[in-house]
């Protein structure tokens, strides 16, 4: 008597030629995924460079004051500035629910700034700007853009 379907031998088979393909696409999905960041990253440090700008434009001078690295409160300054180039908080990718980081040259009138994502390790290699524009830290895989002297991003 002969039986209509599958012996366990066939299933076992199926599901190891879906695991090896699972296996090879995976990698490839997360490679996907990291592009994206990235390019998200560089869109949002663009607009976050453009709301500094216009800030400094648009107030005397000045660029949002922060000495020390920050990654919170300082884009509510931006958010509320006329003319509003962004209206909320944008958060870096690669630390979920983490502002970009932001640090100035100097506590107040500062002359340089510099805006960066952690990167793809989560930790900030970015220490400052100094006094004279050179981004200060290991930049490893920071992205970041600056109106210093060193390189203006980090791409």
């Amino acid at each position: 008597m002969k039986h209509k379907g599958f012996t366990i031998i066939e299933l076992l088979i199926v599901i190891a030629i879906i695991a090896a393909l699972v296996g090879i696409a995976l990698p490839r999905l997360r490679s996907m995924q990291s592009e994206g960041d990235y390019a998200k990253v560089a869109g949002e440090l663009r607009t976050l460079t453009a709301a500094v700008e216009s800030y400094y434009v648009h107030n005397n001078r000045t660029y949002p004051s922060q000495s020390v690295v920050v990654t919170t409160a300082w884009q509510a300054t931006l958010t509320g500035a006329t003319p509003q180039i962004i209206a909320a908080i944008l958060n870096d990718p690669f630390r979920a629910g983490t502002q970009y980081a932001y640090a100035t040259s100097a506590a107040s009138n500062s002359t340089y700034y510099v805006i960066f994502s952690v990167g793809p390790d989560g930790a900030a290699g970015i220490t400052g700007i100094n006094g004279t524009g050179v981004v200060q830290g290991v930049v490893g895989d920071d992205r970041y853009v600056s109106n210093g002297t060193t390189p203006s991003s980090g791409f």
